[in-house]
């Protein structure tokens, strides 16, 4: 077989058009009801079964990667927001990662690539609190417990805040979606 040989599962589309409808339809935000799906479905003249079960098979396929939630943590009285950024060894990051998220207050973590000179740092850690005592002292606990104590780090706390927005798939015909579906943001999709 040769290393560039096409499957023909290769050359099939991504999604079909129920799929790209749905993305569509979830992108901006499920409707916040007892039954979101239940809301979309009928937005998009299906049924709930079949919206679940869509979604299910574009997780599976690797499609959705996953559903999260933006938090607008600000008004919940979280104000002190730092950015914990590490410079650890590329080979240990995936451990020190796993360490830190089993923190309760990490929110995200992740790794990026270094950009040298002016940005050693590969691995980053978010933490919401209420004051920057809190999140220090939280900072300094994970510190200990994770044993990172011999790498370097720096605190970026934020100074002012963005629009937080979910992932967008590049799917933005909202056209055939009824006007009962809103954004999180409360904008209509029509």
């Amino acid at each position: 077989m040769e290393l560039n040989a096409r499957t023909p599962e290769a050359d099939a589309p991504l999604t079909d058009e129920m799929d790209r409808r749905i993305i569509a339809a979830i992108q901006g935000g499920l409707p916040i009801t007892e039954r979101p799906y239940a809301v979309v479905a009928s937005a998009l003249d299906l049924d709930e079964a079949t919206v679940i079960a869509r979604i299910a098979g574009m997780t599976e396929r690797g499609i959705i990667k996953r559903f999260g939630i933006v938090l607008r943590h600000h008004e919940l009285g979280y104000r002190a927001n730092a950015m914990v950024v590490w410079d650890v060894p590329d080979a240990d990051a995936g451990a020190l990662a796993s360490r830190m998220c089993r923190c309760s207050f990490v929110t995200l973590c992740y790794r990026r690539p270094r950009r040298p000179p002016h940005w050693q740092y590969n691995l980053y850690c978010m933490i919401h609190g209420r004051d920057r005592a809190a999140v220090l002292a939280q900072i300094d606990s994970m510190i200990v417990e994770c044993g990172l104590v011999r790498y370097p780090y720096t605190v970026l706390f934020s100074r002012r805040r963005f629009k937080q927005c979910g992932a967008r798939y590049g799917v933005a015909d909202f056209s055939s979606i009824s006007p009962a579906v809103a954004r999180p943001d409360g904008v209509k999709v029509a």
